[in-house]
């Protein structure tokens, strides 16, 4: 019974079966019981009659045998009980009356009973009369006979009952279990690196909503796996240029094509883009140990304050070169639980990525600050720039790796495309948020926030 069909099936069945069990045996313990004090009341009130008959007349002789004609009649087994005990009689049940009921009869006492006499229950009601008494006797299974096929019916039904059940179980198992086939099929051939599955919702809302997940995964996997092909596709093309330029100097360097007095130029040209393609593969360093989550953190009580001063005092030089305008504001007494080597890298890579897009006259602006909250406070680190900013769909995808630099590939400054994605990876492993944004100054605005405690 490891299949869900067949534990449904088993379960169905089983209690099918236990309710048939219980219910005929309430209902026969209980119609029976009934029918037998009904039997036993409808019998006492007949020996009452027969009692009020023989007690009418002036013989009392004459009235008694009167009565019994008249149960006779209605086919009720009697004894006629004198005062010398039991009159002779030919009724094969007429041994069940004792010689106590004849006592009590005889001492004007009613019998109500019933006992067992050759396997079968006998019910005896006995009333005194003038002559004597009279005694009914009835079977109780000539007395309950007519229920006894009634219950027979009933369990014949109660039978049919669990068989119906059974088999209307074993159809609902097979129904609910189809569409969980399916999406096992569905599964399977997810795994197998099918990414076009798609499941219409089918059967109960629970399995309904397995289907939409699976379609929904198979159409995430479909676009993440797109999105990373792309990117690889990306990264090798761009780790291909500067690996071009400098095996291309490389080679003319090799072969003497290079005159003496042009050495220094052709080096300059290498260390450049050698210190690009290293930047690019930090890059991808960083966003592989961030994906791997293994990435060190050393968690300690930090200034942030001092922290953002250092970082402005090197961020202000460089700005001063590129001609742009740096400000910052940092508020004072700020210290956090953190890693400030990560935040620091954090800063760094939002401040690269405005100065590059930032127009010489124009401005950076970094700002440190903390905000009241209806419980406790939290940190804020912001950048903001002049630059060309970024659309309401770029906010969207802005910390997704490589979007925006398809985006804007040719036709603005862009880095490796990875920049914001490890800002974002860094700020959630030390427990931050960061948001991407207009800024007032024009450009960009990239929001990282921390717990104030």
């Amino acid at each position: 019974m490891r299949s869900l069909v067949g534990r449904i099936a088993w379960l169905a069945a089983t209690v099918a079966v236990i309710t048939g069990v219980l219910a005929g045996g309430l209902t026969v313990g209980l119609v029976r019981s009934a029918a037998n004090s009904e039997a036993q009341r409808a019998l006492s009130r007949l020996a009452d009659a027969a009692q009020s008959t023989s007690d009418i007349g002036a013989d009392a002789t004459t009235a008694q045998r009167r009565a019994l004609l008249v149960l006779r009649a209605l086919q009720v087994r009697t004894v006629v009980v004198t005062a010398a005990g039991v009159a002779p009689t030919d009724d094969p049940l007429a041994p069940v009356i004792t010689t106590a009921d004849v006592q009590k009869l005889l001492a004007d006492q009613s019998i109500s009973t019933q006992r067992r006499y050759q396997g079968s229950t006998v019910l005896v009601q006995g009333r005194p009369t003038r002559a004597g008494g009279i005694v009914l006797l009835q079977r109780q299974r000539d007395a309950v006979g007519a229920v006894d096929q009634a219950l027979q019916r009933t369990l014949l039904a109660l039978l049919v009952g669990v068989a119906v059940a059974v088999a209307l179980s074993l159809l609902v198992a097979w129904r609910i279990s189809r569409p969980l086939r399916r999406t096992a099929r569905a599964a399977h051939a997810l795994a197998a690196g099918d990414r076009s599955v798609t499941l219409s919702p089918e059967g109960p809302t629970e399995v309904a909503e397995i289907g939409t997940a699976i379609t929904t995964l198979s159409r995430s996997l479909a676009q993440s796996e797109n999105r990373q092909q792309e990117f690889l596709m990306s990264v090798s093309h761009d780790l291909r240029t500067p690996l071009t330029a400098i095996t291309g100097y490389a080679e003319s360097l090799a072969e003497g094509v290079v005159p003496p007095d042009e050495a220094a130029e052709v080096g300059a040209v290498m260390l450049q883009e050698s210190q690009r393609l290293r930047r690019m593969v930090d890059d991808l360093l960083d966003l592989s140990r961030l994906g791997a989550h293994n990435l060190r953190l050393d968690i300690v009580d930090t200034d942030l304050t001092s922290l953002v001063i250092a970082t402005a005092r090197v961020w202000s030089d460089r700005c001063a070169d590129a001609g742009v305008v740096f400000r910052w504001r940092a508020a004072p007494g700020v210290r956090i639980g953190t890693d400030p080597n990560r935040v620091r890298q954090v800063l760094d890579g939002l401040l690269e990525n405005a100065l590059r897009v930032t127009p010489a006259g124009r401005e950076i602006v970094l700002d440190l600050r903390r905000e009241s909250l209806p419980h406790g406070s939290e940190v804020v680190l912001e950048v903001r720039d002049a630059g060309p900013g970024l659309s309401d769909d770029d906010l969207a995808v802005a910390f997704q790796r490589g979007v925006l630099y398809e985006r804007y590939r040719g036709v603005r400054t862009v880095g490796t495309g990875l920049g914001l994605a490890i800002v974002h990876g860094l700020v959630t492993r030390l427990g931050g948020t960061v948001e991407a944004g207009h800024a007032t100054e024009g450009g960009a605005r990239f929001t990282v926030r921390f717990p104030g405690a």
